[in-house]
């Protein structure tokens, strides 16, 4: 990832004003109209702390490419004396563990685990009392234990039942919801349906890597709900014994980097609770610091700037650590440094109830659950700050909370929902959403209809900018992106103003440049109360020259759910009336084209249950050799 400083030449912005040197003004005027305080605001400049008059100064800002990699050495695999060094390169070669173990002794009997596992991972509570009922409950949607088709050939399962009944996520969820004594049962009669279904190992589904993976960890972690039926015990055993041998030649072929890293981790777990795995932990291990090198960037974030990936990354490697202690070991140290490296992250995405932002697919994941898995991990850190690859600029001001995609897309490689949501925003004020995006992509297949998954990806579903009704970066079936953006220019600034300070951040992509000769930029101002954010959409020629002709445009705001939009008299702005009573202004600049008006739309929440909701979009034609578009969200004394 390059993180360099260059010299640029801003802009004009809308008020004439342009960065150079002392001070910078930044007012964002609202033309002539409301005077219900806006014309006010209007007079106030926000000003860059000034530096000395006879110093010219200059701009630094990042410039942000598509995420890369990184394998810093604290990472790597523990260090072996030579013994070790042997049985893990035997075993990867492929002599047996047992042999290994015990060379001059044939193969036991079937033996037991070595250890019962303590998570500190807690399931969904509805959805184990939906299994004690009879039924898989997946986002919202219910379907009976006794119809469900488990072969792993079946066309019928949407991705996320696929995820729940062949990853057995729904162990979990059992184990929180009732006693062992309840659990038991209900997990038996699924296990034993599964095995029925599922007697060797296959394709598709049921043996996709992330699938064998996590299904091999819950039979693990989770193994008195299966190994007390003594009918079962034994099928069960041989299972996670043949499960574990083809994870081991398989695990390579994860079709993503959160695959590998799920298949790795269940490797390690089956050498530490498995006889005989200390060859197939010394193999795991070294295969999971690779994978968990190859996935996540340097500031912790996930390459495929997903927070459920980041979720389920930390949950995965929670679980490790679980593993390690039922058997009295420590983790090694790299475990240890990627939790404090990913907690971060997943921190800065959190709105003011502590609830995630629908970013990358996701849905608006709920505080209990983020809490909970950030306790589990044991890690106790502040939101990222130093933001690079993770790419979401986080702001706040009082209780008001601010997120903006400033960095490109993820690489098609890395995408599974990836969404064309560069230069999206999302606002809250004192936990109630304001602004949203969609979200929800990661979901379809439950509630949320498989059919649009695609749409929820698009730039439209985002809060920003978009020309002639295409996409910033091109969106394609499974997941993956295409052309478009390439790199962001990011530059963040502290201002200070004549009420108080406030925060900067402007950043310009390249997704339009190729087919529309224009690069889009957007300037967020935050002030320091919370009271205000000012914004403004430039459209600048990416060469020399700007073309001729006129080009449609739209500027999407998302609306939380609950809050009553109206449009005012003259067209030009917008009351917003939250639940709690309170109220805040949306005026678009008095010079800015288009019209301003409000569509139905549809945000998804962390059950995955879509919500109808309204948005206010600013659409007309502009110039193809650029323009600018300036807009205020104001809260309103109460």
């Amino acid at each position: 990832m390059t993180d360099r400083p260059d010299s640029l030449e801003r802009e004009p912005l809308a008020s004439g004003g342009q960065a150079d040197a002392g001070d910078v003004q930044l007012a964002i005027p609202l033309g002539g109209g409301a005077e219900s305080g806006e014309e006010a605001l209007a007079k106030d400049s926000l000003v860059v702390e000034q530096q000395a008059p006879t110093v010219e100064r200059e701009v630094t800002a990042r410039v942000l490419e598509p995420s890369r990699a990184l394998v810093p050495s604290d990472l790597a695999a523990p260090s072996l004396g030579a013994a070790d060094r042997f049985l893990r390169f035997a075993y990867r070669m492929g002599v047996p563990g047992h042999t290994l173990a015990s060379p001059l002794k044939r193969p036991g009997k079937r033996r037991g685990l070595l250890a019962v596992v303590e998570s500190p991972l807690t399931g969904d509570r509805a959805s184990g009392v939906a299994l004690r009922a009879g039924h898989f409950l997946v986002h919202g949607v219910k379907a009976p234990i006794t119809q469900m088709d488990f072969a792993s050939s079946s066309a019928r399962l949407t991705p996320p039942f696929q995820r729940v009944v062949h990853g057995f996520s729904w162990m979990r969820d059992l184990a929180g919801a009732c006693p062992r004594q309840q659990a038991a049962p209900v997990a038996a009669r699924i296990a034993q349906a599964w095995l029925k279904a599922n007697p060797k190992p296959g394709k598709a589904a049921a043996w996709d890597v992330e699938h064998v993976g996590n299904r091999l960890l819950a039979w693990l972690i989770h193994a008195p709900l299966v190994l007390d039926d003594s009918k079962l015990r034994g099928p069960m055993l041989d299972a996670i014994a043949e499960t574990a041998r083809w994870l081991d030649r398989n695990v390579g072929k994860a079709q993503d980097g959160i695959g590998k890293i799920t298949g790795w981790t269940a490797i390690v777990a089956a050498g530490l609770l498995i006889p005989d795995g200390r060859a197939r932990r010394l193999f795991g291990e070294a295969g999971l610091a690779r994978a968990l090198g190859d996935c996540i960037a340097e500031d912790g974030g996930v390459l495929s700037r997903s927070p459920l990936a980041q979720m389920d990354t930390l949950a995965l490697l929670v679980e490790l650590t679980a593993c390690y202690r039922a058997v009295d070991e420590d983790p090694p140290e790299a475990i240890a440094t990627m939790m404090e490296l990913v907690v971060p992250p997943l921190l800065g995405l959190m709105h003011g109830e502590a609830g995630l932002g629908n970013w990358q697919g996701a849905g608006a994941t709920s505080a209990e659950k983020v809490a909970a898995l950030v306790r589990a991990s044991g890690v106790r850190t502040r939101p990222l700050k130093d933001v690079r690859q993770w790419g979401y600029q986080r702001a706040t001001g009082a209780k008001t909370v601010l997120q903006f995609d400033a960095a490109p897309p993820p690489l098609p490689r890395h995408a599974r929902t990836g969404c064309a949501s560069t230069l999206a925003f999302e606002m809250s004020d004192n936990g109630q959403r304001i602004i949203v995006n969609c979200g929800g992509a990661a979901l379809a297949g439950g509630m949320v209809p498989h059919r649009i998954e695609q749409g929820l990806r698009a730039t439209a579903a985002h809060s920003t900018l978009v020309l002639d009704d295409v996409n910033s970066t091109a969106v394609h079936i499974k997941g993956q992106l295409g052309s478009g953006v390439n790199e962001v220019e990011v530059d963040r600034r502290m201002l200070r103003t004549n009420q108080g300070g406030a925060t900067r951040i402007e950043a310009s992509h390249d997704g339009y440049g190729a087919r529309y000769g224009l690069h889009h930029r957007r300037i967020l101002v935050l002030r320091d109360d919370g009271s205000e954010l000012r914004g403004e959409d430039v459209l600048v020629p990416a060469g020399k020259k700007g073309k001729r002709g006129k080009i449609s445009f739209a500027i999407r705001f998302h609306i939380g759910r609950g809050i009553d939009l109206r449009l005012s008299e003259d067209k030009r702005g917008a009351s917003l009336g939250l639940p709690d009573g309170r109220l805040w202004q949306f005026r678009v600049a008095g010079d800015a084209g288009g019209e301003l008006g409000i569509e139905e739309s549809m945000w998804v929440d962390g059950q995955g249950r879509p919500q109808p909701i309204e948005q206010l979009i600013l659409h007309g034609l502009t110039s193809r050799s650029g323009g600018s578009f300036s807009w205020l969200f104001k809260r309103m004394p109460q």
